[in-house]
């Protein structure tokens, strides 16, 4: 076995293709360009299909990530999609957007002395080979059962849900509040990091399988969730992600040019501002930008920014570097294409000129002291260190909480003090009948891949309730 590992690693970790930053920091196109089938199959043999894979215990959905690299490795493509679909019904996304570096990748034994096995990568290869060359075949679905289920939020979550169930027999309807189904997948992350072909095409793979979608109804305003039961729903998933926006609570936050990024990334992305003039939705073209936070949120809101046009941006973030939560992928990106990072550094005010447009922010200078709540250090300020920095645009992009509109509405739905679901974290179950919750609007703001972790969950309890009983 020593001697097959040596082999392998002797293999180097293959590097996928990339726009060069002078050239995508001005486009919205994709910046990784994926593998080729020979480096795909090059990168599958560094696997070394250990008998307990760790990498499947850092997966959210456990992804049978050894079987599916094996069939890669020997050339079979299409085989190994239909084994990723087995536990992912969404690969294509997670193959993008997955913090691959924290879960499985960060868990393969290859990396503990090389660099672990692209498993991203080769994810997101046999996603986009079934897309574009394809049979189109699905994967078989049990008989109907005669029960119905409401998914509430097009997002990963709900998704993940519809995927599992519509595949267990059950009748499936999405409801999504906005006009494109997608949820965060196609308002919150630009197209430089996800296409939103791609997103169209793994929901669309779903109504190919009978998952029904009906965009543009607001649950909580349009229809209510007891509605749905007396419409003849069995029952209820709620995935409505965590989609209120946060803000600094500083002097200076309602003048013109600043912004959530709520907003500005929806504005961006499921507006399409970004292909003016073809699109004509407004949003502010800042050419002094600054970014407030450090989170995938900044950095898509950063790097959005400097392809509609601005001269410089800037991400100002109260912690150091370390304490950034951010993909290292996507930090690497943003200081590719030019992104400047204001580290240790809190605002306390935005400047305004007389016409009530931003101009400027006010500063303070920062430094770590003892850990906070959240296990990172607090930020202290320093005396005598306030500063300021010139901006015509800011975007906050600090977090999010939980949109009220369907809680609020829910009689027998228990909340946190926060406002999110309080959810079973083993089931989704919630604490009204029938009701299940998962994602942002459950945990918070988190990760696509935890979403779809908590949407597998759910969508089994959801089963079980739906053959068994409560």
């Amino acid at each position: 076995m020593a001697e097959k590992s040596k082999g392998k690693e002797k293999i180097p970790r293959q590097q996928m293709p990339e726009q060069k930053p002078e050239v995508r920091k001005r486009n919205f196109e994709e910046v990784p360009l994926g593998f080729s089938e020979e480096t795909a199959m090059m990168e599958a043999q560094r696997c070394l299909q250990c008998k307990k894979p760790t990498c499947v215990d850092g997966c959210p959905v456990s992804v049978d990530i050894p079987g599916f690299i094996a069939l890669i490795k020997e050339g079979e493509f299409t085989k190994s999609i239909r084994h990723v679909w087995e536990r992912n019904s969404l690969p294509a996304v997670c193959g993008r957007v997955c913090p691959q570096e924290i879960q499985c990748e960060g868990n393969c034994i290859l990396g503990k002395k090389d660099k672990p096995v692209a498993i991203g990568s080769l994810e997101r290869f046999v996603a986009d080979l079934e897309r574009n060359q394809g049979t189109g075949e699905l994967p078989p679905k049990a008989d109907p059962t005669g029960k119905k289920v409401a998914v509430v939020g097009c997002g990963p979550s709900g998704l993940t849900v519809a995927g599992d169930l519509i595949l267990k027999g059950h009748d499936v309807t999405i409801f999504e509040a906005f006009h494109k189904p997608g949820g965060v997948l196609v308002y919150g992350i630009p197209e430089f990091r996800l296409p939103k072909e791609i997103v169209y095409s793994e929901v669309n793979f779903l109504e190919r399988l009978g998952v029904k979608v009906e965009c543009d109804v607001v649950v909580g305003r349009t229809v209510s969730v007891d509605e749905l039961f007396e419409d003849g729903f069995d029952a209820v998933y709620v995935g409505v992600g965590a989609g209120l926006p946060r803000f600094l609570n500083i002097p200076g936050e309602n003048l013109i040019g600043v912004y959530s990024a709520n907003e500005y990334l929806t504005r961006a992305n499921l507006m399409k501002a970004y292909m003016f003039p073809e699109y004509d939705t407004p949003i502010a073209l800042g050419k002094d930008v600054t970014v407030f936070g450090a989170g995938n949120v900044a950095m898509d809101s950063a790097r959005t920014a400097m392809r509609l046009g601005a001269d410089r941006v800037r991400i100002v973030y109260r912690r150091s570097r370390e304490e950034m939560p951010a993909r290292s992928e996507e930090i690497h990106h943003a200081e590719e294409e030019g992104i400047e990072f204001h580290l240790l550094t809190a605002p306390t005010r935005f400047l305004g000129d007389d016409k009530g447009r931003i101009n400027g922010i006010e500063c303070l200078e920062m430094e770590l002291g003892e850990p906070d709540e959240s296990g990172r250090r607090r930020p202290v300020p320093k005396e005598g260190s306030k500063f300021q920095l010139e901006c015509d645009l800011a975007v906050i992009a600090v977090g999010a909480g939980a949109n009220p509109l369907l809680t609020q509405s829910t009689a027998g739905l228990d909340l946190n003090k926060w406002g999110y679901i309080i959810g079973d974290p083993e089931t989704g179950k919630t604490t009204k009948k029938g009701v299940w919750a998962g994602g942002d609007i459950v945990t918070g703001q988190a990760t696509v891949i935890l979403a779809m972790g908590a949407g597998r969950k759910a969508s089994d309890s959801i089963h079980d309730y739906l053959t068994w009983g409560w």
